[in-house]
């Protein structure tokens, strides 16, 4: 929330003025509750989501590599109140399946967190376009030593489709999420759409591991609306049936971070 974007943003105002902002937002577009996936640290984080509790949720964001990661874990969502665990994983230097971080693994299992991690081509045009961590096959292992464990690969994948859907073959528990312009599909070969996305994941892994994001940040752009608009119609022009469009744009997102709609 107190980042800096690319562009003209509107000067923040302060945390307290943004938050409430949002939550002026979320009434405008009638949006239950919004996820921030980072915040400044734990700490910071946890102070702006308490602020509107039934509105806000946030995930712990740290490395796992930290000596101290699964005490930072388990404090940020026992005593932050923090409601799942997001990585980046071509930030990370060391392999994300590295043994040596299962403890991560097993505490996230333990809190029963869901595991939101970013493969894929990462940044805007000129960021990381291969690293150690970038393909989601790099999860395999793990997802399948941790199966109680909900992972989640964001942006479809972002430009790695194939692997996340091979990954999500081999590992019910990994799900995908829609988030953002997923303007990654300009720089894949072919003529791959938004729609194809969603018939080929809704065809094979089903409706329950689909979750939408928005990847919604700064003002005076706000709610990313318009995402969610062509994502809906994207839906409804697959025929999908209303009770899986509710569980794609709804239901799926407050199971895994235990939200009342």
């Amino acid at each position: 929330m107190g980042l800096s974007p690319p562009g003209k943003p509107d000067q923040h105002p302060g945390d307290r003025a943004q938050a409430d902002r949002w939550v002026e937002e979320l009434d405008k577009y009638g949006i239950r509750a919004i996820g921030f996936v980072t915040g400044g640290g734990n700490e910071h984080l946890s102070e702006i989501c308490s602020w509107h509790p039934d509105r806000f949720v946030g995930f712990v964001h740290h490395t796992p590599f930290l000596p101290d990661a699964v005490e930072r874990l388990e404090h940020g969502v026992k005593n932050l109140g923090l409601r799942g665990y997001k990585l980046l994983a071509p930030m990370i230097e060391e392999p994300i399946e590295d043994p040596a971080i299962f403890p991560v693994w097993e505490k996230c299992a333990e809190l029963g967190i869901p595991v939101l991690i970013h493969f894929g081509i990462q940044g805007s045009s000129g960021g990381i376009a291969w690293h150690e961590n970038i393909n989601p096959l790099k999860l395999h292992n793990v997802a399948k030593y941790f199966p109680e464990v909900d992972f989640v690969i964001p942006h479809f994948g972002c430009a790695w489709e194939r692997e996340t859907l091979q990954l999500c073959w081999a590992c019910p528990n990994v799900s995908v999420d829609t988030s953002g312009s997923l303007q990654w599909i300009r720089w894949v070969p072919g003529e791959l759409t938004v729609k194809y996305l969603f018939r080929k994941y809704y065809e094979t892994i089903g409706p329950s591991r689909i979750i939408f994001g928005s990847d919604s940040s700064w003002f005076p752009r706000g709610f990313a609306f318009r995402y969610l608009q062509d994502q809906v119609r994207d839906c409804i022009d697959l025929n999908m049936p209303d009770e899986h469009i509710q569980m794609i744009f709804a239901g799926n997102a407050a199971r895994l971070l235990q939200i009342e709609l």
